[in-house]
């Protein structure tokens, strides 16, 4: 029984089949097979069952299974700390970030780590928050860079900034021409809001309620592009930072105006993973983003 076997069964009952496990891996299919069927053989029973659509665990697979994840789990925090030992960061530091900052967070972030650190390998996904936050608990991130509504949620987070919301649509409209908008001016405007989004929805839900004023969000969509797309044709306005959209405004085909009386500021956060010890890896990227996303909010602000 070999570390790289039982990584291959892992593999393979995450995914449910063969040809995924080799593509995620890298492996040649017939490399994975071989590994396993030494496993069973060594095991003494069959792992999974062959279906139409491609393999399920054994009630034996199904057994053993969660020891096979608690060890491999093990192995690799015995590796980081081995490696955090040696004083030189290495290793996976897996980040989220919210899409308003992702492009250019992500660049700046790589560029940073690569001449400080080029031994840490960066894995980038981006967001919303709510989606982020889920991760998060599950363990699934090292960190994430977030927007919240009102204060933090909770200890292992912390405050990098604050941006302001804006209203955003076809350049041209007459409705931001004068650069800011009264939340009471949103009534019955056609809005595009992300359903996962919730701070966002919930925020201007409450403020739209105190203002007495319906909003009329005509679609929900959980794409930054997807939103921009329709905004872009003059279908419908969408609420966003104003980092989100600074190229499509710079080329004049979109237009923002911020929202005002209230203002629907957001605070940028840096929250942390509680799941396992800090490899110095992680350490050095948490400290570049307390640098770089300060930074790249004042680049954003609208001058």
């Amino acid at each position: 029984m070999t570390l790289e076997q039982l990584t291959a069964f892992h593999l393979i009952a995450q995914l449910g089949s063969f040809s995924k496990a080799a593509k995620a891996s890298q492996q040649a299919q017939s490399l994975l097979s071989r590994k396993l069927a030494q496993l069973e053989q060594e095991w003494g029973d069959k792992l999974f069952h062959r279906t139409g659509r491609g393999v399920v665990l054994t009630d034996f697979g199904e057994k053993v299974h969660p020891y096979v994840k608690t060890l491999l789990a093990d192995a690799a925090r015995l590796q980081e700390q081995v490696i955090d030992a040696s004083g030189i960061p290495t290793g996976i530091v897996h980040v989220g970030m919210v899409p308003s900052l992702a492009m250019e967070l992500a660049s700046a972030l790589y560029t940073d780590i690569q001449q400080l650190a080029p031994q840490v390998h960066l894995r980038i996904t981006d967001g919303f928050s709510a989606q982020l936050d889920n991760m998060m608990a599950a363990g699934q991130l090292h960190a994430a860079v977030v927007s919240r509504y009102g204060s933090l949620r909770s200890d292992t987070e912390e405050k990098l900034g604050e941006v302001d919301s804006y209203l955003v649509g076809k350049a041209g409209l007459p409705i931001l021409g004068k650069g800011t908008i009264p939340m009471r001016d949103l009534d019955g405007l056609p809005l595009v809001l992300s359903s996962s989004n919730v701070g966002l929805r919930s925020v201007v839900e409450e403020f739209a309620r105190l203002a007495g004023i319906q909003l009329n969000v005509v679609v929900e969509v959980d794409s930054l592009e997807s939103v921009r797309a329709l905004c872009l044709n003059g279908s419908a306005y969408t609420i966003l930072q104003y980092g989100s959209v600074r190229r499509d405004i710079a080329d004049g085909t979109l237009q923002a105006a911020k929202i005002v009386k209230p203002d629907l500021s957001r605070i940028v956060t840096l929250c942390v993973s509680g799941h396992a010890p800090l490899s110095r890896a992680t350490r050095l990227v948490l400290a570049r983003l307390r640098v770089l996303v300060p930074e790249l909010l004042d680049h954003f602000v609208r001058r």
